[in-house]
């Protein structure tokens, strides 16, 4: 085990057992740190900040992968339920993910698809302030 003193000093490499009688006597703790960084105390002998693992959380930083998140809604879909379901949208972009809007059609709903035209407007309407669109209506499936 390498050890390195308080003032940074190196002591050199000890057995374990001369580490720990050395921590000791210094009333110091005895840091193990891995191949990656981490810093695990061994005995505990107190609470002394380890900088280590300051410096290990510093560098650690969250970053958001973007999902995307698909909104289903019918032409014959209400007005609140669209709210409903543009309120949920808005949750989904505010954590930066992305939305796709869905006009479901069944059977004979085929043929008035002016109406799912209609239904997708006015969702793009209510979205307007959350976000923009990233690419136009499209149809897709038979038509």
């Amino acid at each position: 085990m390498r050890v390195i003193g308080a003032d940074g000093s190196q002591l050199g490499v000890i057995a374990t057992e001369q580490a720990l009688s050395l921590a000791r006597e210094q009333e110091m703790d005895l840091v193990e740190v891995g191949p990656h960084r981490k810093a695990t105390r061994l005995p505990s002998h107190g609470f002394r900040q380890i900088q280590i693992l300051a410096e290990e959380k510093a560098h650690s930083t969250h970053s958001h992968h973007t999902k995307i998140k698909e909104i289903r809604v019918r032409p014959k879909t209400g007005d609140h339920d669209i709210e409903t379901k543009v309120n949920q949208a808005k949750g989904f972009l505010a954590h930066k993910d992305k939305v796709i809007v869905s006009v479901v059609f069944r059977g004979r709903e085929l043929a008035h698809i002016e109406e799912g035209h209609r239904v997708l407007k006015r969702v793009l309407q209510l979205l307007d302030e959350a976000g923009k669109p990233e690419s136009p209506p499209s149809q897709q499936g038979s038509a």
